[in-house]
C-alpha cells in the first residue's frame, strides 16, 4: 500500500508518509501544475522523479493539491493558505509535515556511509554518539539538524556549529535541538522513529510536542 501512515502531533501538525511502490507511470495520476511539470522534465533520476510526484500524492492525502504549493526564492516550500509545510524524500520513501507553526522534516536511509561524513556535522558535545547503533544514532542526529535547517532557512548556518542536539537514546524517540546563530536562540522538540531501514525525524517549536 503506497500511503503508509499518518502521525498526528497534537493539534498543531500532521506528518504524512508514503512508501513508493508504484511505477512512475502509475504515480502520474496526480495533478501537477505547469511549473512542476517543467521541474519534473528536468530531473534525470527516476528515483528523484518518483519522490517529487509522490509528494504531490501526499498533498492530496492532506487535502491539498499541487496548485496550493509554491516555493520562495530560497527554495523553501509554502502553502497558499498560510500553513507551514516541510518536504522530504529518500529512495522509496517520501514524507511531508503540515502545521500551524514552523515545522521541519527529514527521512534518510540508515547507511554506513554516514560514518565517513560524521566529522562534518558532529560537534564535541555529541560525545554521547557511539556504538552500538552508531549508524542509527548518526542518522537521527543528521535528520534533526536537517529538519531545523529547513525551518531556519538561513544562509551560512552550519550543521556542526549552529545546530546542537541534546543527548538522546534511540528508545526514547525524542530529543531537543537548538538554532544558535548570530542573535537567534531557538529551541525545538525533535521526534524520530525507524521505518524499515530508514529514519524519520521531524522538528517543532518547543512546548508544542508532547
Amino acid at each position: 500500500m503506497p500511503f503508509l501512515k499518518t502521525i498526528q502531533v497534537d493539534a498543531i501538525a500532521t506528518v504524512f508518509v508514503w512508501k513508493i511502490t508504484e511505477s512512475l507511470e502509475e504515480l502520474f495520476s496526480v495533478y501537477l501544475n505547469d511549473k512542476s511539470k517543467e521541474r519534473l522534465n528536468n530531473m534525470r533520476s527516476v528515483v528523484h522523479r518518483k519522490g517529487f510526484v509522490s509528494i504531490r500524492h501526499l498533498l492530496h492525502q492532506a487535502g491539498y493539491s499541487d496548485k496550493d504549493l509554491y516555493y520562495s526564492e530560497d527554495g523553501k516550500p509554502h502553502l497558499k493558505d498560510g500553513k507551514h509545510i516541510s518536504i522530504t524524500h529518500s529512495f522509496h520513501f517520501s514524507a511531508i509535515v503540515i502545521g500551524s507553526h514552523p515545522v521541519g522534516i527529514d527521512i534518510e536511509m540508515n547507511r554506513d556511509k554516514i560514518k565517513t561524513i560524521a566529522h562534518k556535522f558532529v560537534c564535541q558535545s555529541n560525545n554521547y554518539i557511539k556504538e552500538p547503533n552508531l549508524k542509527e544514532q548518526l542518522t537521527v542526529l543528521w535528520g534533526a539538524k536537517e529538519a531545523m535547517f529547513k525551518i531556519a532557512s538561513v544562509p551560512g548556518l552550519s550543521f556542526k556549529e549552529h545546530l546542537p542536539i541534546d543527548a538522546f537514546n534511540l528508545k526514547d524517540k525524542k530529543t531537543t535541538g537548538w538554532i544558535l546563530y548570530n542573535n537567534t536562540r531557538a529551541c525545538y522538540d525533535i521526534a524520530f522513529e525507524q521505518i524499515e531501514d530508514f529514519t524519520l525525524v521531524y522538528a517543532f517549536p518547543q512546548t508544542l510536542l508532547k
